[in-house]
């Protein structure tokens, strides 16, 4: 064994023993189906989780561009919680799959892409949480400039030895990287007990934010203008803002729809994941866009001229000739918004990343490894020069949401319509011929079909909102991108699935109860040749219309 093989296998991660050389492409201990001694989330974890990811600064700051658009602050805030309820359907909708199966979202679009077809949906939603987590970062450094300067003011005059070329002072780039820095022990713990974190979060941010809600409201003496601006549009223009400042929500939501089974699969019951995430997700978006809403109100009367819709900025403001009492309160309210974007890089980032490469390269990535790999890559990437040319690329990342939506169309699809909940666990790790995930050399053509579709349906919207000129009928209807996106992928896959059906389906609702460990180390081969439905009388018995498990399966819990 050569010295590079010897390294190599040292780096190998933890996997079932007596796996083929294509067995450990597919499956490592991270990607498997969570055993029952991991399945640790109840549904307080879940609430906790929701209300520490609902205290983001770009949460705080939704309602700003509805309020810009004409929207009155009582129509904006309606339309926060309409967008976020609706948003919540979608992550419970994908989360029972990670609830029931307990399988990631790499592992669970296999059954629509295809075994090897789902590596493209894994890189994308992979690429972008790499780059938010960059992005998010760079927020988060901006939370401890005002920290550090709330201590020692004379941090805001620290002498720049950066070059103007580079995008950065090196102020900024400091407080960057002592939040990435700082960031790395949370990436350390394994998502089933990363819960702490959230339970954590969701106590001492809600309380700063509180803090903060009463502080601005004492200062200003009240509540500010916002509450007598009316709307300043009225009919169809009016009804567009309103659809527009809905899908905004759903946008800003595209990345924790899919993601979501990442985190359910560590549920003990499908119902922990079901009800708290439905109700928390629009009570505590809701609340947080509210008290950012009033905050920015006050700051009209506080510092006279226009809204100040960035909590950083206005936390700033504040600092300018502070009393050391009051330059505390900035500390404590900073440090709360620097959980909080530490919070959601986590949720929404890092452990999408870190899953995501670990079904990219199992052999040698776990959830760990990916996420520290995720870390690195959010430094190297200099997010200060994409937030330099901002409203352009923040555009685009939101406008990116058009594509994850054409890979939720098919997924949810196939599952609650086409499968009607049922699925082959063990095939999902098989790249044998005769698996029933293995579609087409391993890809759906009916998936990708579906994707290209609620792709074009949106491409040239999606061109208008990165700064073409487009018809305005594409704008109109990119307005909707991600129902229109969610909508023709998830018809198209129906309809091609009809017409040239799929195997392992079944004709009523069956979803399997999945017990134990799954060890699929006894050959690659799940079904004989001469039957690719129908699946070994050793492992499986009939019970129907659909197969199940002797010895791993029952019906699932709701």
């Amino acid at each position: 064994m050569t010295r590079l093989q010897e390294w190599l296998k040292k780096l190998e991660v933890s996997a079932e023993p007596g796996l083929s050389n294509t067995q450990l492409m597919l499956m490592n201990r991270d990607l498997q189906p969570v055993e029952y001694e991991r399945r640790q989330w109840r549904w307080f974890n879940f609430i906790a989780f929701w209300i520490a990811d609902s205290l983001n600064i770009n949460t705080w700051m939704i309602s700003s561009s509805m309020i810009v658009d004409g929207l009155s602050w009582w129509q904006s805030w309606i339309c926060v919680w309409v967008g976020y309820f609706i948003a919540a359907c979608f992550v419970c909708l994908t989360g029972r799959i990670g609830a029931v199966y307990h399988i990631s979202f790499p592992v669970a679009c296999r059954s629509s892409f295809g075994i090897w077809g789902s590596f493209w949906p894994v890189f994308n939603r992979a690429a972008m949480a790499v780059v938010w987590y960059g992005v998010q970062g760079y927020i988060g450094g901006e939370c401890v400039t005002l920290m550090i300067r709330s201590i020692w003011p004379s941090y805001n005059n620290l002498p720049n030895g950066i070059p103007a070329s580079a995008g950065v002072d090196t102020k900024n780039f400091l407080s960057f990287f002592l939040f990435w820095l700082l960031s790395l022990p949370a990436l350390w713990f394994p998502v089933h007990k990363i819960r702490h974190l959230f339970t954590v979060k969701a106590i001492y941010s809600p309380i700063a934010a509180i803090a903060f809600f009463a502080w601005a409201i004492s200062r200003a003496n009240g509540i500010g203008p916002i509450v007598h601006q009316p709307a300043t549009v009225h009919g169809s223009v009016l009804a567009w803002a309103v659809v527009k400042s809905i899908m905004s929500c759903l946008s800003n939501f595209a990345t924790l729809i899919v993601n979501d089974p990442d985190f359910s699969r560590f549920s003990r019951t499908p119902k922990d994941a079901l009800w708290s995430q439905l109700l928390t997700i629009p009570i505590g978006f809701g609340i947080t866009s509210f008290i950012g809403i009033i905050v920015s109100s006050s700051s009209a009367v506080i510092f006279g001229g226009g809204f100040v819709w960035n909590p950083l900025d206005l936390l700033g403001k504040f600092l300018d000739g502070a009393s050391s009492a009051e330059r505390f309160g900035v500390f404590i309210i900073s440090t709360g918004f620097a959980l909080a974007q530490l919070g959601t890089n986590i949720s929404a980032n890092s452990v999408s990343a870190g899953t995501d490469m670990t079904a990219l390269l199992p052999r040698y990535i776990n959830i760990r490894r990916g996420s520290y790999i995720c870390a690195a890559i959010g430094l190297a990437m200099c997010p200060w020069k994409l937030q330099s040319s901002s409203n352009q690329f923040t555009t685009y990342l939101s406008a990116y949401s058009v594509f994850l939506s054409s890979i939720a169309g098919p997924i949810l699809c196939d599952y609650y319509i086409v499968r009607k909940g049922y699925l082959q666990l063990k095939d999902l790790y098989n790249a044998g011929r005769n698996s029933p995930y293995y579609h087409m050399c391993g890809f759906s053509w009916h998936a990708y079909a579906s994707y290209i579709a609620g792709i074009l349906v949106n491409i040239v919207g999606f061109a208008g909102a990165v700064g073409r000129e487009v018809p305005v009928g594409a704008q109109y209807l990119y307005n909707i991108n991600y129902f229109s996106g969610f909508v023709v992928s998830s018809v198209m896959y129906y309809a091609l699935t009809r017409f040239f059906p799929i195997p392992a389906t079944s004709e009523k609702w069956h979803e399997v109860k999945v017990e134990g460990v799954l060890s699929i180390a006894e050959g690659e081969e799940v079904y004989p040749d001469e039957d690719t439905t129908a699946a070994k009388q050793s492992d499986f018995s009939s019970t129907g219309d659909q197969k199940q498990p002797k010895s791993r399966a029952s019906s699932v819990e709701t």
